[in-house]
């Protein structure tokens, strides 16, 4: 099956090199020719380590490369069984890109978009046949992240879900079904990691290092949460808090920050502009954290309480099943464990309850505990996973 990419930033080009890594022939399209010329010097480059490493021969090295060709035309995507968009979080263009599509590809090619937090079924609205349209959603850098979120449209036929799972786990990936509602599974359920962590930080609970300090050495977290926001950008990571806020009708459990906001605007954008929550300019010292365990694990239970909460709630609400829903979690975020295993492991109980106590604190609507926790807790009950 040929596979059409659209978009040769990064993340179109990961994709593109998992694609052809399995064994398909591949067309990678951008407006840009110095796009195109970037992407095959990078995967070159890829592909010379990888050789070098003895992760992959040279024969197979040949062959990644030979088969991704790199075009300016849509119209090459006449044969592909499969195209997939990966470009700008803009859902005018992206229509665009799908109505264009249409006219060219065959009639049972699949489309679908990698977007992390836009309407599947809006942008399937864009063309006639809209059973056809699918989100399959990859974690950057794709070649290395195992997890890749399928979201059907309303508007998707039941074939192609299972046709398009079906293609992406050839391609040894873990598949994740994901419904179509604001930031999928991981978009979603993450924002208190970064969310709560600048609220503490906000309160002067703690400083940045300290409850970087705390998610890493106590909770058992790889990043922690600004070190994180830092190293995806604060122009990626705000704009995905702000869209998933907007389209969950304003709820506050998805308030975006002005810490992370002025930021933004101060072109502080994190390790790619030098400058962030931390400094990483040459010779900049980065204040120490301050190492009180006890301190460190109120940060840890806060954040995790909130994280567990959202897991809590979209099973509540019937998103993902829990094994997809901590499978995402550990998978496409590297999370430590998964948050409702992470929950039975705590005692539902001292999860509710320390939410409860946030609440009860605040009075605010972002820590109201999730139903489904308040349930489990009066019947005794864990999650089975």
């Amino acid at each position: 099956m040929d596979i059409g990419i659209v978009g040769a930033g990064a993340m179109g080009s990961g994709i593109a090199q998992v694609a052809s890594t399995a064994g398909h022939k591949v067309f990678l399209f951008d407006t840009r020719r110095e796009a195109l010329d970037l992407s095959e010097s990078k995967l070159k480059k890829v592909l010379a380590r990888l050789v070098e490493k003895e992760k992959i021969s040279e024969d197979k090295a040949t062959s990644i490369a030979g088969n991704i060709q790199y075009v300016e035309s849509l119209e090459t995507f006449g044969n592909c069984g499969l195209v997939i968009e990966a470009i700008i979080e803009n859902l005018d263009v992206k229509k665009q890109v799908f109505k264009n599509l249409e006219g060219i590809v065959p009639s049972d090619c699949i489309l679908a978009s990698n977007t992390s937090s836009l309407s599947i079924a809006s942008i399937a609205a864009s063309v006639e046949k809209s059973e056809r349209v699918i989100g399959i959603h990859f974690f950057n850098p794709a070649p290395l992240m195992p997890l890749v979120e399928i979201i059907p449209a309303v508007q998707s036929a039941e074939e192609i879900v299972l046709k398009a799972r079906s293609i992406i786990d050839s391609w040894k990936k873990v598949t994740v079904l994901a419904k179509d509602t604001p930031g999928f599974i991981v978009n979603r359920v993450a924002r208190p990691f970064y969310g709560e962590a600048i609220r503490i930080m906000e309160e002067g609970v703690a400083d940045v290092p300290t409850i970087d300090w705390a998610m890493k050495e106590i909770g058992g977290f790889r990043m922690g949460p600004f070190e994180l926001t830092d190293f995806i950008g604060h122009d990626v990571n705000f704009v995905v808090t702000e869209t998933v806020f907007k389209e969950f009708f304003y709820d506050p459990r998805y308030k975006p920050s002005f810490s992370q906001k002025r930021l933004m605007e101060a072109g502080r954008l994190g390790r790619k502009s030098g400058h962030g929550f931390y400094d990483y300019t040459e010779g900049a010292i980065n204040p120490e954290p301050v190492m009180d365990k006890e301190l460190g694990r109120q940060i840890v239970d806060r954040v995790v309480a909130m994280l567990i909460n959202e897991a809590a709630d979209a099973l509540f609400l019937n998103i993902a099943t829990a094994k997809d829903l901590d499978l995402a979690m550990t998978k496409g975020v590297n999370y430590p464990k998964g948050l409702l295993q992470w929950a039975n492991d705590w005692g539902i109980e001292n999860v509710y309850n320390t939410l409860k106590d946030l609440y009860d604190t605040y009075c605010e609507d972002r820590y109201r505990p999730s139903p489904m926790l308040k349930r489990m807790m009066r019947n005794g009950e864990t999650f089975s996973i």
